[in-house]
């Protein structure tokens, strides 16, 4: 799945580069500052991140082959990802960070809008859907500073739990998102990277809930 989605990034990639060279009517619009195509970049590149930070220090603190390998594929993907979110920001002339603008305010953009799972995009939003900005967990799905030191403290069997349940966490946070954007996002090459991201990491969130379960645990949310 991980290669199919990178050969899905890196196709749509060239598709962008030849729609800016092309010019004429088929070029795709600049996305606007406050457009969800702009939010969305920006947000998921912060979500994306700290995934990829959880992933290596997980990766020094077991020696177990199939948690390790699982948290290099989130790695290089996500970071391949964030790459490609910080790049459309630089073609667009936009910021990458906005001053005042609260995480994922670009989903309220249309409250009435369901991600899939029977939660209001606008309550996502404006954090009154269970989650509320606090030590270092900007958006649903995000561990906190303190869940990150834990990581960093835990060794062996404990870190591999530890690490499966704060990714399974992010990948939920990270697929309503992504549903968001599929939703919101002007069609084209980003839309299309965010449907890839909600197929990939849910099927990543499957073979977490298997390795957790061949680990005696299970995913601390349902």
């Amino acid at each position: 799945m991980t290669a199919v989605v990178l050969a899905l990034v890196f196709a749509g990639t060239a598709a962008v580069a030849s729609a800016g060279r092309d010019g004429g009517s088929t070029a795709p619009r600049t996305p606007t500052a406050d457009s969800a195509d702009a939010g969305f970049a920006r947000d998921m590149a912060v979500h994306h991140q700290q995934a990829v930070e959880m992933s290596f220090i997980v990766r020094d603190s077991t020696d177990d082959e199939e948690v390790r390998r699982l948290a290099y594929d989130i790695a290089n993907t996500q970071a391949n990802q964030r790459g490609m979110l910080l790049g459309w920001l630089d073609m667009w002339g936009l910021p990458k960070v906005e001053s005042g603008r609260e995480p994922m305010a670009w989903m309220s953009m249309d409250k009435t809008m369901d991600h899939g799972d029977g939660m209001d995009m606008g309550s996502m939003a404006h954090g009154d859907a269970g989650h509320q900005v606090h030590d270092g967990s900007l958006m649903p799905g995000m561990a906190t500073k303190t869940e990150l030191d834990q990581l960093g403290a835990a060794r062996g069997k404990a870190a591999e739990i530890l690490y499966l349940q704060l990714m399974t966490d992010h990948h939920k946070g990270g697929v309503a998102m992504a549903q968001g954007c599929v939703q919101l996002c002007a069609p084209g090459t980003e839309k299309d990277l965010a449907g890839g991201m909600v197929a990939a990491q849910q099927s990543e969130m499957n073979l977490m809930a298997d390795l957790l379960a061949a680990r005696g645990a299970k995913p601390r949310t349902g």
